[in-house]
Formats: structure tokens, sequence, C-alpha cells
């Protein structure tokens, strides 16, 4: 049982917390009652759709198969997956009206695989959201790079790299920017 100080400390810290502005992906995913997700890891061949978030939390079965299909495929390395990224994910989702699944270009690396692709290219930073569990790359069947990374852009919920030799947008939680 709380005592009457931690009663009234979790209220004001529910009431500061929900003062929070809102990132708009954020605020696109809040009236919903489940957030489900459809990837297919093209270097695996694996798919999954789920609902990861419904009765007002996160799903811990579905965030564990999000966190397997979005491993390093070099090494099989299965990290934790910031549950705010699957939320960009879902809200980019919501945001083209998708009915086809994200194209998993890469999700997690160990700092051996980011190391070993930085040294294969320019274009991968040698400090990688992806280590952390926090950026994926995708591409969807029918969705150009130009339009995703578009419609990525317009959540203004973190980094986004658009690559057309590559045919992937990068997405990521960190800071607003756009490459």
């Amino acid at each position: 049982m709380l005592s009457r100080r931690q009663f009234l400390a979790f209220g004001i810290a529910a009431t500061a917390t929900a003062a929070l502005p809102l990132r708009p992906a954020e605020a696109a995913l809040r009236t919903k009652v489940e957030r489900s997700i459809f990837l297919h890891n093209i270097h695996t061949g694996e798919s999954l759709k789920t609902v990861y978030w419904a009765n007002g939390r996160y799903q811990s079965a579905s965030l564990r198969q999000l966190n397997h299909i979005l491993r390093d495929h070099y090494s099989g390395t299965i990290h934790t997956m910031d549950p705010h990224v699957i939320d960009l994910i879902c809200a980019l989702q919501h945001r083209l009206d998708a009915r086809k699944p994200f194209l998993i270009v890469s999700g997690y690396r160990t700092p051996q695989t980011n190391a070993m692709l930085a040294s294969e290219s320019d274009g991968v930073a040698q400090h990688s959201l992806h280590m952390d569990g926090k950026a994926i790359d995708i591409r969807m069947e029918g969705v150009g790079v130009r339009s995703l990374g578009r419609a990525a852009k317009s959540l203004r919920a973190g980094g986004v790299g658009q690559y057309p030799q590559s045919d992937f947008v990068h997405v990521d939680i960190g800071r607003v920017r756009y490459w």
C-alpha cells in the first residue's frame, strides 16, 4: 500500500509526464487502442505481423518477437529494441496507410557488424543508433525512397536518411535531423 507521501509523489510525476509535449509520431498513436506492425526481414525471409501494444501497455511476447526479427542478421545477435522506434515504424505505417510489410534492411547491429559496415561504406556512422536498438533501415514495395523519406520526415520523430542508390530509408529516434 502506498503511503500518502508516495501517492502524492506518484500523482505529481504522472501529471508532469502527461504535460510533456508529445512528438507528432507519439501523438498520432495516442488514440489507438492497439498498435500493430507488419515487418519482413529481407535477409532472413522471416515475416511478422503482431499487435505489440494493447490495453495501455507494450506486449512483452510481441516485443520479444520484434527483437528476434530485427536482430543482427550477420551474427544472429538479438538485442532489445527501444519500443519507441517500433512506435515510429507503426506511426509511419499508419501515415502511409500501408497494407504491405516494411521490408527490414537493417535493425540491430552489434558493434562488430557496425565496424565492418563502416569500413566498407562512408554512409555508416561509427556510433550508429542501430547499436542501441534505436534505428531501423526500411523500404516498402511500391513506395519510393523519396516518398517514404518524406512521410518519415513529416513525423518529426528523429533522424531520417534517404539512400536512393541502396533503396532504403534510415529512421531513428535520436534528435531530429535529415540527410
